[in-house]
């Protein structure tokens, strides 16, 4: 069958970590669905320099200075030569969007499109404008950031719409046959130092096994595998410290509130999630459940009594894990946020599609019954 969709990809130009997410969501899409995918590569590569961030910081510069808005940051071009219903690309943040100009004739051949965006941040939309309007060519766009919308519509002229994030729940999902759960705690990315130094005691007193990462932007260069591995680590972790979207980036977010990706993994790999809960209604919307995540006293410290007393209690903790598994099978895997993307645009689903659906009703089943 000919692909009905064409979809644009960043996999090959950024192998940071945090990309991956978004790359699982397009294979979700591939699995479910007749696609074409379109991941050009970069013109010059080198493991000492970043052309492309190079690329992007001219191509941005020119479009907030100049209004010059069709610079290629240095991606090499691809030609559309087939018709489809439905473009979609995938930026991960503003600076990505100008790689859009590698690809030649996309609305030509494309009778609908639409992006999805992870980062728009409040503090940061003034100053890509410009790149922004780049935008205006697509029919929607799907951000994660909700409090960002208005001010996108005023810029793009486009119907800006909030997307809940999701992940590859049949990857992160423990069963049917869920493993020994080794880890104690998992603290992965930024970290309060407060709750990072009460942990690392726990750990050097050899109460718990404590993981978290000791690098920081961190690369990969097959993004599966990476996924593979974090779920892994997941599915074997009792604990998961959850924060908002950005956490203590003050910096960057001034003051934004926006539901973080590792709140959807943590829940679909059935940990016991503790830290923020998010004071958003679309949070309380996705995690309607009792102890989705349990906060931690004073919002920073004493985390070591709340690991110490909710361990008292098994049984609490087996509940938690199965309705954070069933949610998550029934309501936040990749396949439903594109499901929703179909309905917006009037698309019917493909077979591949119901299929990944029967598979994810089926396995909360078995956790239910479990």
């Amino acid at each position: 069958m000919n692909a009905r969709i064409c979809m644009f990809s960043q996999r090959n130009l950024s192998g940071l970590v945090s990309r991956c997410g978004a790359y699982e969501y397009e294979d979700v899409i591939r699995q479910t669905d007749d696609v074409d995918s379109l991941t050009p590569e970069l013109y010059h590569y080198s493991q000492f320099y970043d052309y492309y961030k190079l690329g992007k910081q001219c191509s941005n510069w020119l479009a907030r200075n100049a209004h010059i808005r069709r610079i290629n940051p240095g991606v090499k071009k691809i030609k559309i030569v087939n018709d489809y219903e439905l473009f979609i690309a995938f930026f991960q943040f503003p600076h990505d969007i100008s790689s859009l100009n590698a690809i030649i004739d996309w609305r030509k051949r494309c009778r609908l499109a639409v992006c999805w965006i992870d980062e728009t941040w409040v503090g940061e939309l003034n100053r890509y404008k410009e790149t922004y309007k780049l935008l205006r060519e697509f029919d929607y766009i799907l951000i994660n950031c909700e409090n960002s919308i208005k001010i996108m519509e005023l810029i793009t002229n486009r119907k800006c719409i909030y997307m809940a994030q999701g992940t590859d729940v049949l990857r992160f999902c423990p069963y049917p046959n869920p493993p020994t759960r080794s880890i104690d705690v998992y603290n992965m990315g930024r970290r309060l130092p407060m709750q990072h130094d009460e942990l690392l005691t726990m750990s050097n007193n050899k109460e718990i096994f404590y993981m978290y990462d000791t690098i920081i932007r961190m690369e990969t260069a097959k993004h599966r595998e990476h996924r593979d591995l974090f779920s892994n680590i997941l599915k074997r972790s009792k604990y998961f410290i959850v924060n908002m979207a950005k956490a203590y980036l003050q910096s960057e977010t001034r003051g934004q509130i926006e539901i973080g990706l590792r709140y959807y993994e943590g829940a679909g790999a059935g940990t016991i999630m503790i830290g923020e809960a998010v004071p958003s209604e679309d949070y309380k919307k996705d995690f309607d459940w009792d102890d989705a995540v349990i906060p931690i006293p004073n919002g920073q410290g004493e985390i070591n009594k709340l690991i110490k007393y909710l361990d008292k209690d098994p049984a609490r903790l087996e509940r938690i894990r199965k309705t954070s598994i069933v949610q998550s099978l029934l309501r936040h895997d990749w396949v439903y946020r594109w499901k929703d993307i179909l309905k917006l645009l009037g698309m019917e689903e493909r077979p591949q599609l119901l299929a990944r659906e029967n598979k994810l009703k089926e396995l909360a089943r078995i956790v239910e019954r479990a």
